[in-house]
């Protein structure tokens, strides 16, 4: 029976998990209506004359799980500490029991020697045609998994290029992707509550100020040499990429929303670090 991931409610006040400044703006960006998607949100409505939003859903779950597991078993053999990068991803996109125990089914599968890659990921792409933000929200979540399980080391990084390269992504999206997650979200401000977004990286001394301000500029996909105004530009522009619930709208399941919530965390908190030293 098909496991349905639609109807949750997405959205939710992440002021209070982030606190000050920040949170409010969090909180005012994911406050937004939803009611300019629901056109195309609505759960019967055929997209690309083929897939309605549940099968696009359902479809990304499956192949989020069985590609990760087909990039655990890279080098032959999938560690206990593939297993268990895997275990956290699931953790951190908050899983319900039943979704848990769909994604070890999947990733199961990924891992048999007759399991096709090619296949998969062409499905996918041709689910989410004209979708290419939600193609790079399943790249992230691999590349995720892959920094967490063995620090994208060996030869998952090769198949990693080429599961990119099949989604149309370049290896200088891919290489921009991996520098982002390497990031943790807590760099921006420390505290209380502030939490890894890597499971490799992370500890009890935090970046400095100018490593927080380089790491910044990364996050946004901009420089140094930027002006005021394409600061801002790529900072919308990074923010309408991860928005959630645009995101939704074009089909990404509830299950991979608390992704977005991170990503459009991290963006937000770059942006003031930013804004802070450039007097934006």
């Amino acid at each position: 029976m098909a496991v349905k991931w639609t109807g949750k409610v997405v959205g939710g006040t992440l002021g209070a998990l982030i606190g000050g400044p920040i949170g409010a703006a969090l909180g005012v960006l994911l406050g937004h209506q939803f009611d300019e998607h629901s056109g195309a949100a609505e759960p019967n409505r055929r997209l690309n004359g083929t897939e309605n939003l549940a099968e696009i859903g359902e479809r990304f779950f499956r192949a989020t799980f069985r590609v990760m597991g087909y990039l655990a078993k890279a080098d032959g053999r999938v560690s206990e500490r593939e297993i268990s990068a895997a275990r956290g991803v699931m953790s951190d996109l908050r899983l319900n029991p039943l979704q848990v125990q769909a994604a070890i089914a999947y990733f199961t599968a990924g891992k048999q020697s007759d399991f096709d890659p090619a296949a998969e990921l062409g499905s996918l792409r041709y689910a989410c045609q004209g979708r290419p933000e939600l193609l790079r929200v399943f790249l992230e979540i691999q590349v995720r998994a892959a920094l967490a399980g063995n620090n994208m080391e060996g030869p998952v990084r090769n198949l990693l290029t080429r599961v990119a390269n099949s989604l149309g992504v370049s290896p200088l999206e891919l290489a921009q992707i991996e520098a982002v997650l390497r990031i943790r979200t807590g760099s921006f401000h420390q505290g209380p509550g502030s939490q890894g977004y890597s499971r490799t990286n992370g500890g009890p001394t935090g970046p400095s100020t100018a490593e927080q301000l380089d790491q910044a500029y990364k996050v946004l996909e901009t420089t140094p040499n930027a002006s005021k105004a394409e600061i801002v530009k790529a900072y919308r522009r990074q923010l309408s990429r991860h928005h959630p619930d645009k995101l939704k709208a074009n089909g990404l399941p509830d299950s991979m929303i608390e992704h977005a919530k991170q990503r459009t965390q991290q963006i937000i908190e770059a942006y003031e670090v930013i804004r802070e030293r450039r007097g934006i």
